[in-house]
């Protein structure tokens, strides 16, 4: 349980609901144990006028049920003198069916009692492990948000979906059942070892013979419960993994005619699940039959012991003392038989927690480090000097080497062909991630002492891969805005600028039209202008288009274009893209092959020199040619 230790400080927040919980469950056992003694005494009742009908007016007061004669001496009734007169020859079964009656209603009231404080219990502690998983869950998700795109590089969304869901879950169970079921058998038992010993202690031992036996099996058999809860927790990741990427490749799949090859993979995955699952289970099935079966053994030593000392006479033992060992034993069954369930619970939380733990123990690569020179302005002057990137999953050498500096207001572009380090330097502007060797300098300051948040917060970025999210247009375009900037007219006259406004207003509900799951309402030109007034809406000091046009025609690239230039004024702006049209205004030109500055210039010099910009430049008109 070392891996759940963790939680403590959850319990130490609730501690007030915990502390609750403990009492209602004091007191929910106290009158749970009290109502066997009832019972007891109701048996002795019977004995007793069994024998006054054999020799009459023979009970003393002293005859009298020890709970009647308190319960009843609370209103300054005579219980005592009442039953003895009551109990003289003929009417011995008025007197036993009177106290019978009074004896009845005690014991409803204690289960009322009972009843009553246990829902107070489940109140305080259960609602305690609600409020608990709510705040591991916000935990988890402010850790998803502080890692960098390395981590998400590594892992896959199905697992890190099943950590926040699957993992959290079982916890709670942990922390609110496990937790409630194991105080309340610990509470459960010392009350009710108390009372069988006060009673007869002899019996009372034979009676708890079968426990050791019991915690043998438990301790042999949580180990095997780790083990395959693990494997249950890891395969149950994967189908969440399967899951996920056929939903978010759904068009994939039916364009190409796999659904078949879909399903088959993950009914392989799902047989793997259950075969591990009826592993798990198997165990429980054994399991609780065999606690079951040591609590009866514990019954039939009750019984026989107590009928043997009953029947020598032994003035200790009683027909209502049996009674009342009986139902003690039966009421320990379920909380002994739930340790399997619940040592069941404390298993597969603690696989969970130490998935949990494992996550939240990473420290992301990209983070803000003690003594950053927190700089109020940020003008936007980019410099990168002998820059070298190679990315940490694959190993691939995307940038070698590479300088260059952008003045404030200017205007940088890149071009070149396919994995040749275009999209790395943008990722490295935004750090995303950090450069291997070299520097990256914002205003002449190392990137690495700049605040992420103060970085970021003047950075408008248009990704190559377009994300939108499942909510409003309107929402969409002033998501990098705060609440009291997000006006109507900034998020219109940003869609303006990006050429998107008209197509909006074409729409039914315009700007409040919702879009569906990563914007696949609209078409790729429409995301890609969606994300664009995403970026400029902010305004901010340094713009950075990673490829942003590819998904428009050239007609609607020139109109983004001519649009973006008043945008661009005064901003440092970074371009990216593979067509040479969108590029060719920019104050300076750097075409990349295989992560080095193969040329430098601008686009009538590289034109001029005839190297690789130009041979670029001569294969798209020769594309456009074909097309026209």
């Amino acid at each position: 349980m070392r891996h759940l230790i963790s939680l403590n400080r959850y319990f130490v927040k609730y501690r007030w609901r915990l502390l609750g919980g403990v009492f209602f469950i004091v007191l929910s056992n106290l009158f749970a144990v009290y109502s066997p003694q009832v019972v007891a005494e109701a048996f002795d009742i019977v004995e007793a006028g069994i024998r006054l009908r054999e020799e009459p007016g023979t009970l003393s007061p002293m005859a009298v049920p020890p709970t009647l004669k308190l319960w009843v001496g609370w209103t300054g009734f005579d219980l005592a003198s009442r039953f003895a007169a009551l109990g003289k020859g003929s009417e011995v079964a008025p007197a036993i069916a009177w106290v019978g009656l009074l004896l009845a209603i005690l014991y409803i009231v204690f289960a009322l009692l009972k009843g009553l404080f246990m829902f107070y219990m489940r109140q305080t502690i259960i609602v305690m492990s609600r409020l608990i998983e709510r705040d591991m869950k916000n935990e988890i998700f402010e850790q998803y948000q502080r890692l960098d795109r390395a981590f998400y590089k590594r892992n896959s969304t199905g697992d890190l979906m099943n950590r926040i869901s699957e993992d959290v879950s079982k916890v709670r169970m942990y922390l609110g059942p496990a937790i409630m079921y194991t105080l309340n058998l610990i509470v459960l038992f010392v009350l009710c070892i108390a009372v069988m010993f006060g009673k007869n202690a002899e019996l009372a031992m034979y009676s708890l013979v079968p426990l050791p036996i019991m915690s043998v099996v438990i301790y042999y058999v949580s180990d095997i419960m780790n083990k395959r809860g693990m494997a249950v927790q890891q395969q149950q990741s994967l189908l969440s993994t399967l899951a996920q990427e056929s939903f978010s490749g759904i068009r994939v799949l039916k364009a190409y005619v796999k659904e078949r090859m879909a399903i088959d993979r993950f009914g392989e995955a799902s047989r793997e699940y259950r075969k591990r699952s009826l592993a798990q289970a198997k165990v429980d099935a054994l399991f609780m039959p065999a606690i079951g079966l040591l609590i009866g053994l514990s019954t039939v030593v009750v019984i026989y012991i107590g009928g043997m000392k009953l029947v020598n006479g032994d003035p200790g033992v009683t027909v209502g003392t049996i009674a009342a060992f009986v139902l003690y034993v039966n009421m320990l069954t379920w909380p002994f038989a739930s340790v399997g369930w619940v040592t069941s619970l404390v298993q597969q939380a603690a696989v969970s927690q130490e998935r949990i733990n494992e996550f939240l123990a990473v420290r992301p690569d990209i983070r803000d480090e003690p003594g950053q020179v927190v700089a109020v302005d940020l003008k936007g002057a980019i410099e990168f000097r002998d820059v070298s990137f190679t990315y940490p999953v694959t190993g691939i050498l995307a940038l070698d080497r590479v300088s260059f500096s952008v003045p404030i207001g200017g205007t940088l572009a890149f071009v070149g062909h396919t994995g040749s380090g275009k999209s790395t330097v943008a990722d490295l502007i935004g750090r995303q991630y950090d450069a291997t060797t070299g520097q990256v300098l914002i205003d002449g300051v190392d990137i690495r002492s700049i605040p992420l948040q103060l970085l970021r917060k003047n950075l408008g970025f248009v990704p190559q891969d377009v994300f939108l999210f499942s909510d409003s247009i309107r929402n969409n375009v002033a998501f990098g805005l705060s609440s009291a900037a997000a006006n109507e007219q900034v998020v219109q006259r940003a869609a303006g600028q990006a050429q998107v406004h008209e197509n909006i207003r074409s729409f039914p509900k315009g700007y409040e039209t919702l879009l569906g799951e990563r914007g696949i309402t609209l078409s790729g030109g429409q995301k890609q202008r969606v994300s664009i007034a995403r970026a400029i809406a902010r305004e901010p000091r340094i713009l950075v288009f990673d490829d942003p046009l590819s998904a428009v025609d050239t007609a609607t690239e020139e109109a983004i274009l001519s649009g973006l230039k008043e945008v661009m004024k005064g901003r440092t702006t970074v371009i990216i893209s593979h067509r040479i049209s969108a590029v060719q205004d920019a104050d300076q030109i750097i075409v990349l092959e295989h992560g080095r500055v193969a040329e430098q210039g601008r686009h009538d010099e590289l034109l001029a020199r005839g190297g690789l910009y130009a041979s670029l430049y001569q294969e798209q008109l020769l594309e456009e040619q074909r097309s026209m």
